[in-house]
């Protein structure tokens, strides 16, 4: 059996890796172990420089972008990418890398990991286009059981997946590195939504809900399908100087952006069972940085926020419930102290420091 030293992993997303903090996380602390690591992804036309790591990054540039035909070009090349290049385990970061992996495995006899970032087929992109889900769906059903080992990034789906298909599937949660410091915040504090920007996660819901906040911004950090609708929408009810498009940023400059937010948005529409038994990184994140956050009252976050009180909740997706979350948080400094506090101290548990050494100890055992 070979040691971790010489044990090659390849890890493949279909993103361009400059934004994926879990990828980051995963590839240097397996790497700082002696494995070999290499996360394969897309080079885009807007693609940034990506920051030293201890893995090795690899981009590809894909000719086409969207629909069926990007999905096959993806296998396709990631499959002969992995014919030619030498590995121990292959790694499928959700399900449509999932073919390419599993054939290359096939060929190459070596060992095949599924990581569940979420749940692929219940997605809000593929709710109501039954054709397309069902394709999904297929690959799901007949591959995952097949897979040597899989996780996923919380319990709720662990448990879905394990009974869907009988597969045993261990928790590495979206937890950010610890920050052992915490910055002042500065004198212009601001709202702050991080992440993709994508159908369903409350984004319209928050501008409207601007109409009604008063003296602080919302800052929008991320970039996504929705992306231009929402530049639409903030020209529509006239919010250019109240909501901040800040594009995509890197992790670390991410991580400077939310230190010095006020206030963390998460919400999310009920479409699906993707989003209702997700758990974000951004939840997370915010409680590291020791910001008070809106978030919606899924199974998850109602779950961690019993144990750890650091949000305020929202059943619905209601404007006037958002803007009554937000306007507790602002006007009431004893709750705000409250939550930050209570950050503060969950950020000593939940940090990558604790959950990463739960990941090596698994890769270590195949």
């Amino acid at each position: 059996m070979k040691s971790e030293k010489s044990k090659r992993i390849i890890f493949l997303v279909s993103n361009d890796l400059t934004t994926d903090n879990r990828m980051h996380r995963i590839c240097n602390s397996l790497a700082t172990q002696g494995f070999s690591v290499e996360l394969v992804g897309r080079m885009l036309e807007n693609s940034k420089p990506l920051s030293k790591n201890r893995f090795l990054p690899t981009r590809l540039k894909l000719f086409f972008t969207k629909k069926f035909l990007f999905y096959a070009e993806l296998n396709i090349r990631f499959f002969i990418y992995l014919l030619m290049n030498r590995f121990d385990i292959v790694c499928a970061c959700d399900t449509d890398t999932l073919p390419a992996a599993y054939f290359a495995k096939l060929i190459k006899r070596k060992k095949l990991v599924y990581d569940a970032h979420e749940y692929y087929s219940e997605t809000p992109e593929l709710i109501g286009r039954n054709f397309i889900q069902s394709f999904w769906q297929t690959i799901e059903n007949n591959l995952i059981p097949k897979v040597d080992f899989a996780y996923t990034v919380n319990q709720s789906l662990a448990n879905i997946f394990e009974k869907k298909w009988h597969k045993k599937f261990e928790v590495i949660r979206n937890l950010p590195i610890k920050s052992n410091s915490l910055e002042p915040k500065n004198s212009s504090p601001y709202i702050l939504y991080q992440g993709a920007v994508n159908m369903g996660r409350g984004i319209k819901e928050m501008l409207l809900a601007m109409q009604f906040i008063e003296n602080i911004p919302f800052y929008i950090v991320g970039d996504g399908d929705e992306s231009e609708k929402i530049k639409q929408l903030i020209h529509h009810y006239k919010l250019e100087k109240k909501v901040k498009l800040l594009g995509r940023k890197t992790p670390e400059e991410l991580r400077i952006i939310t230190h010095q937010a006020y206030i963390g948005i998460n919400l999310l529409e009920h479409r699906g069972l993707n989003y209702y038994y997700s758990l974000s990184n951004k939840f997370f994140d915010y409680i590291q940085a020791g910001v008070p956050q809106v978030c919606i009252g899924f199974p998850e976050y109602i779950a961690y926020n019993e144990n750890y009180k650091v949000a305020v909740l929202v059943e619905r997706l209601v404007i006037e419930d958002i803007v009554n979350a937000i306007k507790k948080i602002l006007d009431n400094k004893d709750v705000y102290n409250e939550l930050s506090v209570n950050c503060i101290q969950a950020a000593k548990e939940l940090n990558w420091e604790l959950e990463g050494q739960k990941l090596i100890e698994l890769y270590k055992q195949l």
